[in-house]
């Protein structure tokens, strides 16, 4: 359906989703700290309560077809969000980016993220409007994107070795050894040096691009809105930095997750082919007639498979997690019984670090 909101409204709701980031920022910058897990957890919830909330004044004022597509798109964005912070982990161990500055790091990533979102999305409204056709392009890179996510190979941990830019970039700016707190430039001996902090922001900054390229098509699959876009990568991208400390070393334990993910950016990308085949316009193809036997997947079917697609996909995980220390519980109690025995034990004993 067309979406008809007011102008006004729309940009009410820009600024003042825009201030509450500026006031996130400015939270971190006045206290820089560790957040606990309650206060993570407070954040976290006040986020996503926001999120709900601005769904039911969408309900209210563009029906339930624009709110259903909000919270789809929403959800959407926020499990690729989380897919995210997996390569954040890795990128704040590789650079070893103390903890207390992290926090920083994190909003500073955001921000990138956001602006390359935005400009992403005013090219991809500016295509779809003049070139419907590029919904097959859209659907096709998804589905492959869902099998590389499904299928990760060696060459595809991009977080584990330091691309081209930051290579570079090590080896044109003068750099100091060590960190000085959550400064960019520093100065030794009198001389203006670039801190590891630079290279630690350009690679979050190259990773929100890698990660925008997949996530902007996505949410085209849902909606074509600008407004509803940008919106759901907005509520999807806070609370990110708090939802970074809470989860920690549970992370590690969603091993799944990225086989909801898989399947989630699969079903949206073979929606938006259906989509592309309904609307068609390609010559070649029904000669250039719409394929009426396509048949349209409705927002609220989208909705239910992404949520059991992430529910099933963490519950998985959640006791697959739990079943692994069982186990290696067991195999600590054969190795000790053969030990006992004097007798040699085919268990291995699980190394400890």
């Amino acid at each position: 359906m067309e979406l008809q909101l007011d102008p006004l409204f729309q940009t009410i709701t820009l600024v003042v989703l825009v201030l509450i980031l500026v006031a996130d920022l400015l939270i971190i910058l006045k206290r820089p700290h560790i957040p606990a897990a309650k206060e993570s957890t407070l954040w976290v919830v006040f986020y996503v309560t926001l999120a709900l909330i601005f769904a039911g004044v969408l309900w209210i004022v563009a029906g339930g077809e624009v709110a259903g597509q909000f919270v789809a798109g929403w959800l959407t964005e926020y499990s690729l969000s989380v897919d995210n912070l997996f390569v954040f982990v890795l990128i704040m161990g590789q650079f070893a980016v103390p903890r207390r500055y992290q926090q920083e790091v994190l909003m500073v990533g955001i921000i990138i993220a956001l602006v390359l979102r935005g400009a992403f999305i005013l090219v991809g409204a500016t295509i779809i409007e003049n070139f419907s056709p590029i919904f097959y392009l859209f659907g096709l890179f998804l589905v492959y994107t869902a099998i590389r996510q499904a299928f990760p190979g060696d060459d595809d941990d991009d977080a584990q070795k330091e691309n081209l830019i930051v290579r570079t970039l090590r080896r044109v700016l003068p750099m100091s050894d060590s960190y000085d707190g959550k400064k960019v430039i520093t100065r030794v001996n009198g001389k203006k040096l670039f801190t590891p902090m630079i290279i630690v922001f350009v690679a979050i900054g190259v990773t929100d691009l890698l990660f925008a390229i997949d996530s902007i098509p996505a949410i085209f699959g849902i909606t074509q809105s600008p407004f509803i876009v940008f919106t759901a990568n907005l509520f999807a991208l806070m609370g990110l930095r708090q939802l970074y400390f809470l989860l920690g070393d549970l992370l590690d334990r969603l091993k799944y997750l990225h086989y909801g993910i898989a399947f989630i950016l699969a079903f949206i990308g073979v929606k938006l082919i259906l989509h592309a085949m309904h609307v068609n316009e390609l010559p070649f193809l029904n000669g250039g007639e719409p394929i009426e036997w396509a048949p349209e997947i409705s927002t609220w079917v989208s909705l239910a498979v992404i949520v059991v697609s992430m529910a099933v996909a963490t519950v998985a995980s959640l006791i697959a997690a739990r079943r692994e220390p069982a186990a290696e519980g067991r195999q600590d109690a054969a190795a000790d019984v053969a030990d006992e025995k004097g007798t040699p034990s085919t268990v291995e004993r699980p190394e400890r670090d």
